[in-house]
């Protein structure tokens, strides 16, 4: 019997601009946002009052919170790209949120590698530039951003 453990890539196994299409995607409930809402201390209405979106133009619905959107893009790229040899995540940036995310939508997410190089200062790791991006059901875009991680080189044989 051989045995397979689910892990993400090291360093070597990065390939510069492989396009990487992490499934299942994550349909958004209300209870998604409620408890991420409230649990990260946004009261923001949009959010949580229903009564209070629906009388706002120019979406007229509660919003999914879009750190979610971000945390749940994130979250789904982890299995397949660095579970197991990551070790930091260095930095977040270029996120933009371009369409709104609403209870029922299914977020999808694919993720890009921009960049790579063995890091300077830790020998056996290396730096990995991953371009996230997050669509709905409809292949609509809304969310991007770029994460930088720290992650483990091949283990040497020995």
């Amino acid at each position: 019997m051989t045995d397979i453990v689910q892990r993400g890539l090291y360093y070597e196994e990065f390939e510069l601009g492989a396009r990487y299409l992490h499934r299942p995607g994550r349909t958004a409930t209300e209870a998604d946002n409620v408890l991420f809402t409230t649990l990260t201390m946004n009261t923001q209405a949009l959010h949580l009052d229903a009564a209070f979106a629906e009388g706002r133009q120019p979406f007229g619905q509660r919003l999914m919170n879009s750190m979610w959107t971000l945390s749940t893009m994130v979250g789904a790229s982890v299995a397949q790209l660095t579970q197991g040899t990551l070790v930091a995540q260095l930095g977040l940036g270029d996120i933009a949120f371009p369409h709104p995310v609403f209870h029922g939508d299914t977020l999808y997410t694919e993720s890009v590698i921009a960049d790579k190089r063995l890091s300077s200062s830790r020998p056996g790791q290396g730096i990995c530039t991953i371009a996230h991006t997050g669509r709905n059901q409809d292949g609509t875009v809304v969310a991007t951003a770029t994460r930088t991680v720290l992650v483990h080189c091949l283990p040497q044989e020995g």
